[in-house]
């Protein structure tokens, strides 16, 4: 029987050795239970909140266990799975559904005990119970550094920590300080956000973590007091907890939440000045001016192009975005400056047009109308199957219905016609046509005439880019995976959409207006 291991450690207090410890005990438990192994799943450095489908080695593991590769899963302790109570009890039933015995070496759980509930409920609960008192003291830990002196969180660009007994304290670093003054200096002069990342690549300035300059490292957000052009520390006005982060159910992921204002600690220190009042004072007030006047207020706008974002840039694979009213552009040349990436340049009709020509051309032709057909059958089918069942039940009702019309009829012609039996003979006609109606409806809406559907299909093809163009968000979303990994490259003096299945010959040219030659074979985009 074939059998796979599951292994993780969560941060860099636990030693990378931890992973070949646990692999260890789990290959002792499958040689006593005669298992041959199939795979072993690591994964270093991830917390055991994050939701096992969204780990790189998670995800592995869910696709071979759907896939049937192995039929038992053997792990240290349900903990290596998930520490959430709610996401390891849908782990753990989703994998048991399907057959697979999941078998844990230190906490004794296994899938074919007969107090397996009770066992993992118990255990979830102790897993969850350990993060909550985990946040609880890291949070308290920090706060007790920031009351004795030192910082929490993590270092401003611009400082450096610096240990002093048994905690870390910031203190200002020349070089890095002179480059935030000439930021908002040259903020408060008017120049641009772009201008100023761009500029800082060129001359090779790294930020905090060695790495380029963006918008969002300068601008963050003002209301959240993130990003260089918002940092309080630089006028020595030390804010903390000021957000915490928390795991949205639904989707797993972690969104950063606002405390309440008196939940803040505002600790004032001079020696970490690095602006003047009246630097910083400028920077504020052009935030306050509209951004048509080159200010920084107002709510950025949603994505109102078919395939902005969705492209990468065959250059440094970041996201080609709309630069301007008629073109794409690469987001890290228009955010970073040339030093990054030098970019690609493609007019947005062109390659609006030719990509939505060859989605069409595929849709249209003869195999994926053969497929929408048979699809379109089956479920036809299915559909008549469920509307004879209805048809039938109401046709029963129907009966009865006719029935009870005919006892009271009776029962008129003997005893005359009172207040009562009128206003009963009255409802139940009116039913009766009720359900004369329902039942012509549903036979309606079953006898569908297939001879018509290429004909529509078609024509709806045709009408593609109206129709995506009415609902550009949804739109998105629909063609989000038929071009997953196309790339935007140039060559030739032409711009080109290479997909994942070899080039795709769409040249949307230059805002030159260049235009490919013949002989390509159009893109199908895995459809």
């Amino acid at each position: 029987m074939t059998a796979a291991i599951y292994t993780r450690y969560s941060t860099d207090r636990q030693r990378e050795t931890s992973l070949a410890d646990q692999a260890r005990v789990c290959q002792a438990r499958a040689d006593a239970l005669g298992l041959s192994i199939f795979s072993t799943y690591s994964d270093d450095g991830i917390s055991g909140s994050t939701p096992v489908a969204r780990r790189p080695e998670g995800a592995r593991l869910v696709a071979d266990a759907l896939a049937g590769r192995f039929a038992v899963l053997l792990v240290e302790g349900l903990d290596r799975l998930s520490r959430d109570m709610v996401e390891q009890e849908r782990m753990v039933r989703r994998l048991e559904h399907r057959g697979i015995r999941i078998i844990g070496v230190a906490d004794g759980y296994d899938s074919e005990g007969s107090g397996r509930k009770i066992h993992r409920t118990m255990r979830g609960l102790i897993n969850e119970i350990y993060l909550d008192d985990l946040r609880h003291k890291t949070h308290r830990g920090l706060t007790g550094q920031l009351q004795r002196g030192g910082h929490a969180g993590g270092v401003p660009f611009g400082y450096r920590s610096v240990a002093v007994g048994d905690i870390h304290v910031l203190e200002v670093e020349p070089a890095q300080a002179a480059t935030v003054r000439e930021i908002y200096q040259r903020y408060g002069d008017g120049w641009s956000c772009q201008r100023i990342a761009a500029d800082l690549n060129a001359r090779g300035i790294k930020t905090g973590r060695g790495g380029t300059w963006s918008v969002s490292a300068l601008y963050g957000s003002p209301a959240k007091g993130s990003g260089v052009l918002n940092n309080e520390l630089y006028i020595g006005r030390m804010v903390w907890n000021r957000s915490q982060w928390v795991k949205d159910p639904d989707t797993g992921k972690r969104t950063r939440l606002d405390r309440p204002r008196e939940e803040w600690i505002i600790e004032d220190h001079p020696e970490l000045r690095i602006l003047d009042q009246s630097l910083w004072d400028a920077v504020r007030a052009r935030f306050g001016r509209p951004a048509r006047e080159s200010g920084g207020s107002g709510k950025g706008k949603r994505p109102t192009t078919l395939f902005g974002g969705l492209l990468r840039c065959g250059k440094c694979g970041g996201a080609i975005i709309a630069t301007s009213g008629r073109h794409y552009g690469c987001a890290q040349r228009k955010d970073r400056g040339p030093a990054v990436c030098s970019g690609v340049l493609a007019r947005r009709v062109a390659i609006d047009s030719r990509l939505l020509g060859d989605i069409r051309a595929e849709l249209a032709s003869g195999e994926q109308l053969a497929s929408i057909q048979t699809k379109i059958r089956a479920r036809l089918a299915e559909t008549r199957a469920q509307a004879d069942d209805l048809v039938r039940t109401k046709a029963g009702e129907l009966a009865t219905i006719e029935q009870q019309i005919a006892n009271l009829v009776d029962a008129i012609s003997q005893v005359g016609l009172s207040p009562a039996i009128s206003e009963r003979l009255a409802a139940t006609e009116r039913r009766r046509s009720e359900l004369q109606a329902e039942i012509q409806r549903i036979e309606a809406l079953s006898n569908v005439n297939l001879s018509r559907i290429p004909a529509m299909y078609r024509q709806m093809a045709f009408q593609l880019e109206r129709a995506l163009k009415t609902n550009v968000a949804e739109a998105r979303e629909v063609l989000r995976p038929l071009i997953e990994g196309a790339r935007v490259i140039e060559e030739g003096g032409q711009v080109w959409v290479e997909s994942e299945t070899g080039r795709a010959a769409i040249a949307v040219g230059l805002s030159l207006g260049m235009v490919a030659g013949a002989g390509f074979e159009p893109a199908t985009f895995g459809l």
